[in-house]
């Protein structure tokens, strides 16, 4: 362990430098100047600091403040060195940082023995503190692996759910893509579009409930089919109830809201402005986009301009037109993606 020795009387600062290299496993360095000092504590990390209080240019009691005021001494034991300490300097220098205290001339069997207990407790600071590191490091890597298996899974499940609709995960995954490119472009934060991100895969998640013969029938859905088709909300809703996560709890809010309009005409609760969370207005955005630009049952796939000039039009009746203003203003990467998947689908044999 290293020891600075700041001390203005050269013969001193020896005296106190060879008495503290005989302890094993500890070595010592002078310094005569407090400013020089202070410059070379910050170069180097020392253990402890020895200082005279009565010196030229700063005394200990301003370099004790000065070290205290860098982080890294924040902790590291110093001691005050003076040929008499009144108490009145004595609480001054207790005020400034000082943890112990010598008197000059100093006597070398109790000034070995205070350096000795004083590293001894710098040494299991230092082991608390990479412990403390080593825990913390193993809490964000086990953090990362719930976070890592919590995404899988919901990545799975809305696939599962793409597939049940008669359709590929693909369309989850823009989905996915242009919310997070909203809720970045909206300014919400990265968390906040990392969640909605994670989230929006499972906003169609209730159609599991709904029967095949609606999901997969290729012409206009009846009054009653359709009835029955609007209970997805329902049943996503129910099935991410009462979550313990925030990502789970997003997404049955986008389950439950991703429908509803902005003039109030959507269902199932006819919700209208702001009484719609944000996200569910996102993925509105995003799923409407995605499914006019895809082919399904029944309708051929829009040209991705159609589906662009359909969304701009509903600013303000079904959309946000903050939502859809960072959409735009979203396009250019929009269009990238959309064009990716276009030629991924080409390349991949039928």
């Amino acid at each position: 362990m290293r020891v600075m020795v700041i001390d203005d009387s050269r013969s001193s600062a020896a005296a106190i430098a060879n008495s503290i290299d005989e302890i094993p496993g500890i070595s010592s360095a002078i310094c005569l100047d407090p400013e020089v000092a202070l410059t070379e504590c910050q170069r180097e990390q020392f253990d402890l600091v020895l200082v005279d209080y009565i010196m030229p240019k700063l005394d200990g009691i301003e370099v004790l403040k000065t070290l205290r005021g860098l982080a890294p001494y924040r902790l590291v034991p110093m001691i005050m060195i003076a040929s008499t300490i009144s108490k009145d300097v004595k609480r001054e220098a207790i005020q400034a940082g000082a943890t112990d205290f010598l008197n000059k001339p100093c006597d070398w069997v109790e000034l070995q023995a205070r350096v000795k207990n004083l590293l001894a407790l710098r040494q299991a600071q230092i082991d608390l503190a990479d412990r403390a590191r080593q825990l913390s490091a193993e809490v964000e890597a086990a953090t990362a692996r719930l976070v890592a298996r919590e995404e899988e899974i919901i990545w799975r499940l809305a696939r599962a759910v793409e597939y049940r609709d008669g359709t590929t995960g693909d369309h989850v995954s823009r989905v996915a893509e242009i919310c997070r490119m909203i809720a970045e472009q909206l300014r919400l934060g990265p968390e906040s579009a990392r969640i909605i991100y994670l989230a929006a895969p499972l906003h169609d998640i209730g159609k599991i409930g709904i029967s095949d013969a609606i999901l997969q029938k290729p012409g206009r859905l009846t009054p009653e089919e359709m009835a029955l088709m609007r209970r997805h909300v329902e049943f996503g809703a129910e099935i991410l109830a009462d979550a313990s996560t925030e990502v789970v709890r997003v997404a049955g809010a986008i389950a439950r809201t991703h429908h509803e309009k902005w003039d109030g005409t959507g269902y199932p609760a006819g919700l209208s402005g702001d009484e719609i969370p944000v996200e569910g207005r996102i993925v509105a955005i995003a799923d409407v986009f995605d499914a006019l630009c895809s082919k399904r049952p029944y309708k051929p796939a829009w040209p991705i301009e159609k589906a662009f000039s359909e969304i701009v039009s509903l600013s303000g009746s079904h959309f946000d037109p903050a939502c859809v203003e960072a959409f735009v203003a979203c396009w250019s990467r929009i269009c990238s993606l959309m064009e990716a998947a276009g030629e991924e689908a080409a390349a991949t044999p039928p």
